[in-house]
Order: C-alpha cells, then structure tokens, then sequence
C-alpha cells in the first residue's frame, strides 16, 4: 500500500490515520519500538525542512532508522539511472520510501515499480502528508470536521491547494478557494472535478471565487501558502506579486472570518507577501502547531504503512 495520492484513500482509511496519529501524540511511548529494524529510504530531489526532520525524527521515535538519499548526487539525478531501476534496487534494501520529487509522473514511476511502500513527500501536483497533518490540527482545535468552513486564499494552482481540495472533499467539508481570475493561478480542472465527485458523497462543498473577502466570509479556518515556490523563476515575482496582493491574508480580512476562526500556513512563509506579520505571529495563527502535527501523522502513516499495528501499548 502507498501514499501517493488522497484520491486513492477513502474516508474511512483517512479517519484511522487521523485517529492513530492523535493516540500516538498522546502516547509516544507506545510507539518506540512499533518500527524497530525497519528503514525509510527518503529520496530528495527539492529542497526541505520540515519533510527531512519529520521524517527523521519520525523514524528515530519508533525505533526505526532513515537514510536521506540526495538525487543531485545520485546516478538518478544525472540521468544515468532510471526511476524503475532506482526503486527496484532500493526495495531490496529498506522497507519504505519517502520521496520529495518535482513532477507527479515521476512519483507515480516510483510507486509503480517499488515493492516497498511509497509515501509522497510533496510533488508539484500533491503534498498529501501536509493536509494529513493540517486536518489533524484543524479536528484538535475544531473538534470536528464535517461541515467546517476552510477559505484558501491566494495561489490555488499549487500542491497543497490541491491536496487540501482532495482532503476536506472526502471529509466532508465546505472548501471555499480564493484566488486570481487567471487560470495559471486556479486549481487544475481534474483537480477539482475529484473533488466535486467527492462531496457528493460526504456532503460538503467545493467553491472557487476570485475575491478574498467573500472566500473568507465566516470561514473557521483561513489557509494560505506562499507566493514564491522553490520553482517559480525570478523573472515572474514580480508579476506573481502584483496578480497575488488582493489575497493577502491581513488582520483586516481575518475580521471577514469566524470570531473564532484559526489561521494556518504549510510554511516556509513570507511575511509581508501572502499574509502580514501580525497574522501569522497572532493570536489566531496555528502555523507550528500544524509543524508538529507533520511529525504526529507521519508517524501514523509510517506504522500503518512499514509497521502496522506494531505498538506496544
């Protein structure tokens, strides 16, 4: 079994993850062995923070032990090796890979041609272990999920817009996306026909407008994601930002919002461009908290997928 996609896990499936990553916030202890002598290959091709030391620690935690695998350096990145190959020769070896990749195909290849599981770490087309986490902190401050309001404002054409599309479609959710009229900054058609199909079934909704302040109308929680990713080219900040402005998150726009409304960001974060100091470092912010839920729920992902249900509580 892999995690490459939200779109291959049912609701169901979502809910025991969640469930196991709360018990294992609240138990660590029970977990320290759950993967003793396994071994989480991480292959990265961006850039990352939290992925790696979650990841890491994650694995450490629970007894377990990674190897981070840097394809700059690697016969892969060169092109002397084939994804195919790589993930053949390196099922032999652990137990589990983490991959951190530019393009979704390439994701897919390694899924396809491993026979150890695969998590996607983050592709330019999904982040599904980053909306894990965010559903995570958004049920421990929220309580629930099912019909709670989630505006994301801001570039709706990236990785976590459209994993979070996938995640509060399956659970139930009203997802309101705020975003340029652009198209190169709106959420991949596919994208949003899954979400759709999925809240026929679990009774949310999908809505996508091009103005901040009726996206964040009354909304429980209020997301965005920076405005320059590690692969958007210097030569179109300048445009990106003009385009983005009207959907900075300000204290004003949090007013349009629940009294009572959480404010969250997947970090790294710009102060100043996609939301302002006083929101993300305020009292409304949920930023580290969703930081350390990454580290909770992939340890969850982790048992469920190279250990199973091998705690010791």
């Amino acid at each position: 079994m892999n995690l490459i996609s939200l779109t291959d896990w049912t609701r169901e499936s979502l809910e025991e993850i969640m469930a196991s990553g709360v018990h294992i916030k609240q138990y660590p202890e029970h977990y320290a062995h759950a993967l003793a002598g396994s071994i989480l290959l991480m292959i990265f091709e961006k850039p990352s923070l939290r992925t790696r030391v979650s990841f890491e620690a994650a694995m450490l935690q629970m007894g377990g032990h990674s190897i981070y695998y840097d394809l700059g350096m690697s016969p892969l990145g060169s092109g002397k090796e084939t994804i195919a190959d790589t993930a053949r020769t390196a099922s032999r070896y652990v137990q589990g890979i983490m991959a951190r990749m530019f393009r979704r195909a390439d994701m897919e290849e390694l899924g396809r041609y491993a026979t150890v599981p695969v998590i996607n770490g983050l592709t330019d087309y999904e982040h599904p272990c980053q909306a894990l986490g965010d559903l995570l902190t958004i049920q421990e401050r929220k309580g629930t999920l099912p019909g709670l309001r989630l505006a994301y404002v801001g570039d709706g054409n990236n990785n976590v817009t459209h994993s979070l599309l996938h995640a509060c479609s399956k659970m139930g959710m009203q997802m309101m996306v705020g975003c340029p009229e652009d198209p190169a900054f709106q959420p991949l058609p596919e994208v949003l026909e899954q979400a759709h199909s999925f809240v026929k079934v679990s009774g949310g909704s999908i809505s996508i407008v091009h103005d901040a302040r009726s996206a964040v109308a009354n909304a429980d929680v209020v997301y965005t994601d920076t405005w320059m990713s590690y692969h958007i080219p210097l030569e179109e900040h300048e445009r990106r930002f003009q385009l983005l402005e009207p959907f900075r998150v300000t204290e004003t726009l949090m007013q349009q919002a629940s009294s009572k409304a959480i404010f969250m960001h997947c970090l790294p974060a710009q102060r100043g461009n996609e939301q302002t100091a006083d929101v993300i470092d305020g009292p409304q912010s949920v930023v580290f908290d969703q930081a350390e839920n990454r580290l909770h729920i992939e340890k969850a992902i982790l048992a469920k997928l190279l250990g199973g249900n091998n705690s010791q509580g």
